[in-house]
This record gives structure tokens, sequence and C-alpha cells, in this order.
């Protein structure tokens, strides 16, 4: 009896130590940087968050209280998700842009189910036209447009080319930094449904390109990147950049490189809470413009998935150190007048420091892209049936 219990005893601690680790003793991902690239910022400083325009087409600009620097603040345009029009989808990243001392502008270029994809350029570059020119004598936002980045998400990034290729001509902002992060929406021909891409080659040759995409669903997204920049045939190899998160489970919770993974929710920007001044009364003796509703103002049941993730996207050390952090040192090195390839040397770019037990994340993947065209597809009626692979917004 004896020796059935204590066999049964020693059972009992073998199954115990042999047990794998739950969750509770998982180890951690790294935690924000307290400060530099990608940290806390200005922890104690207050955010102002205000509306320009109208209510179907405002720009929202946030900025930290009190009179800019003398030389002005430093801009960050921040082109949206297709179908995520709310800043508080991407909260977490201006806060943290407005902290570190950025000038941002979110210009709301889509009007839910009453914006052509194709129109979206237009209509962003319209609102930035109109922003610039109000923030012009704004002694609080200041904006320097010897330092513009512009951000594109998902099918914000070929927005963020077109406002580039398009700013010499529409009299704005020359930016010194494309970051075009899990670029998609793309038409594949000006009649498709999606952004139809201007002339890239228009992009000014001292602007830094860099194209920042996921290893989940990636093949839409990598397609995308390096068709943009291919396209900015002006910009030097020199002064571009392709980079890849890669996800790593080796921890709780894991990291997961997806195309929602750069938006990060916080409520204290929700756009729904800033006020616009009310539409001016119509003139009742002139006709309401016409309006004509197409399919492709509506979203795809595929893109409604999208949204929401990117709605209830949380902000974990892929937001910090992948996306936030590697656009702080490309627009430190696009406004100093550095290169792609200093940025590239820079060892903090890439390192995605380590998990609470001292295991290394997967660090970024860091290319300088070959920017030959790929092989000609030879083209048969199932082929011209396909859907473009970079079509997802």
């Amino acid at each position: 009896m004896r020796l059935n219990l204590r066999l049964g005893l020693a059972a009992a601690c073998l199954c115990f130590v042999g047990a794998p680790q739950g969750p509770a003793l998982a180890a951690a991902p790294p935690v924000q940087p307290a400060e530099g690239p990608g940290g806390i910022g200005d922890r104690a400083a207050t955010i102002v968050k205000r509306a320009l325009g109208r209510p179907g087409a405002a720009t929202l600009i946030f900025h930290k209280a009190g009179p800019a620097p003398a030389e002005g603040r430093p801009v960050a345009v921040f082109l949206h998700a297709w179908g995520a029009p709310n800043p508080q989808a991407y909260g977490a990243w201006i806060d943290h842009l407005a902290r570190t001392g950025f000038l941002v502008v979110f210009p709301r270029f889509q009007e839910i189910n009453r914006t052509r994809p194709a129109d979206a350029s237009a209509s962003a570059e319209r609102l930035l036209k109109t922003a610039f020119s109000e923030l012009a004598q704004d002694a609080d936002a200041k904006p320097d447009v010897k330092r513009v980045a512009v951000i594109g998400h998902l099918a914000g990034a070929p927005i963020a080319a077109n406002v580039a290729a398009d700013a010499a001509e529409q009299g704005l902002p020359v930016p010194r930094l494309v970051f075009a992060i899990m670029p998609g929406g793309i038409a594949s021909d000006a009649k498709a449904r999606g952004i139809v891409l201007h002339d890239l080659s228009r992009i000014a040759p001292e602007t830094l390109v860099v194209t920042v995409i996921g290893d989940r669903d990636a093949r839409a997204a990598d397609l995308a990147a390096r068709r943009l920049l291919r396209e900015a045939s002006a910009v030097t190899p020199e002064r571009k950049l392709f980079l890849r998160a890669l996800s790593d489970d080796h921890g709780f919770p894991a990291l997961t490189a997806t195309l929602a993974s750069p938006a990060g929710a916080d409520p204290a920007y929700d756009g729904g809470a800033l006020k616009l001044p009310p539409e001016p009364p119509r003139d009742l003796k002139q006709p309401t413009p016409p309006f004509k509703w197409t399919p492709d103002m509506a979203l795809t049941g595929e893109q409604t998935t999208l949204v929401a993730q990117i709605n209830n996207a949380r902000t974990d050390s892929l937001d910090y150190l992948a996306y936030w952090k590697t656009f702080d040192l490309a627009a430190t090195a696009a406004f100093g007048g550095a290169d792609a390839q200093a940025l590239k040397a820079n060892p903090r770019l890439s390192d995605m420091e380590r998990w609470a037990d001292g295991w290394p994340v997967k660090r970024l993947v860091v290319e300088t892209p070959r920017l030959t065209p790929p092989p000609a597809a030879v083209v048969t009626p199932a082929a011209t049936r396909a859907k473009p692979a970079s079509r997802r917004p």
C-alpha cells in the first residue's frame, strides 16, 4: 500500500514538472521604450485635438499644446485604410507621434458609401491643401513644410505615393518621406476597382521611400510594395527600403504581423468627439449637386472583415518596434538628408529587442529592393478574368 502511494506521488510530481507552461508563465514581449525612436515621448503633455473643414470633408489635427518651436513642427500626414476614417483606430500611433513633437494631419478622404476609390487621392489632396493653408498662420500648429512625412496604411499607401507625386503640381509641401505600410488596394487599371496610381516617376528624387509589410497575408502587400518602389523611378535605389516584419510566438501574447497590425485603437482619439462647423445653408435656388452611387463605394465582405480587425487591433511590440520606431528612424534620416543605406546600416532599425526570458524577438528583414520589372505574363482568357493580387485596400 505504501509503495503504491509513493509511486503515485512520484508520477504526479513528474506530470507536474513535465506539464507545458501556460500563458501566465510564458515570456512577455518587449515593452515600449521609455525614450528614443518608438518611445513613450512627453507623457505629461496635453494633446490638442481639433477638426478643420466640414462634416463631409474634414481634416483632423493633433499636436502638443502650447506654441510650436521656432522652426515649426515636423508634419506626419496620416492616410487611413479604406473603410477606417476614424483616427481612433490609429489613436495609439497618433498619440506617439504627437508626444514626440509631430503635427499629425489626418485627412478623412473617404465618406463611407459615398466615395469611390478612384476619387480618393484627389480628395486627400484637396483636404491637405486646405489644411496647410489654414495652419500656415497658426502659431501653435506651425507646420514646418520642409519636414513633411506621409504615412499610408493599406489603401492609404498608394494614396500617399500619389500625394508625393502630385505635391509640386498641387501646391502641397513636397514630402521628404513616404512610409507605405501594408500597401494594398491598387487598381489593376483605370477602370478597375481600387486606387489608381498616378505617375509616380514625379516623386521628387530627394524623397526617401520606405515600404513595410508583414509575413501574414503577405503576397498582395509584397507585390504592391515592390510596385510602388519600382514606379517611383526618379528616386534612386539608395533612397528606397523594403522591410518585412516577422510574426513571433516564442512568448505570450504572440506577435502576429497581419495587415491590421499597424492599427492600435485609442478611444481618446475618436473623431466623432471632435466638433466641426455645420454645413453652410444651401441656396434653395441652386439645384442639388447630382450624386450617383456606384458599387465600388460600398465595402466588400473582405474589406468589412479587415476594417473590423483594424478597429479592434491592440497595441504591442510590433507597433513600438517594427512600425513606430522604424518610422521615427526613417523620418530622422529623411529630414537630415541621409539616404536609405545609412538607415539600413543603423543596427537599431532591424532590432526587435528580447522577450522577457532573454530570447531575441525575430528581427525585421531589411532589403534594398531590386527594381527590375517582373517578367511579362502570358495573357490567357483565364488570366484576364483573375483578380489582381494587389486589390485589397
